[in-house]
């Protein structure tokens, strides 16, 4: 099966889609739920009050970072995969019709 254009215009189209649906939707709980990994494991290594040092710090702002950058990644590679999906089923009707059309006379 060939790849043709339906097929990368809406997959294109669904990477933007899922793009703009992460930055308005998935950063803010992304940047949350990494956090509160980051503190549970900054609580498990260095006590449960967990302090104001620069090891626990850089802990909870890596988890952070690794939860935004997973969020962003489950967007983006949903959105951009149903639109693929879309313009297969796109590209596979209007081959179909072509097919089905009479040919022309010359």
């Amino acid at each position: 099966m060939k790849n043709t254009t339906y097929t990368k215009k809406l997959a294109y189209m669904g990477a933007g889609c899922g793009v703009v649906l992460f930055a308005v939707f998935g950063l803010l709980p992304g940047s949350f739920l990494g956090g509160a990994m980051g503190l549970n494991m900054a609580g498990m290594l260095f006590g449960t009050p967990v302090g104001a040092g620069l090891l626990p710090r850089m802990i909870v702002a890596i988890a952070m970072v690794v939860g935004v950058m997973v969020s962003g990644t489950i967007f983006t590679m949903a959105s951009s995969t149903l639109g693929w999906l879309a313009g297969t089923v796109m590209d596979t009707v209007t081959a179909e019709r072509k097919e089905l059309a009479p040919a022309g006379h010359k």
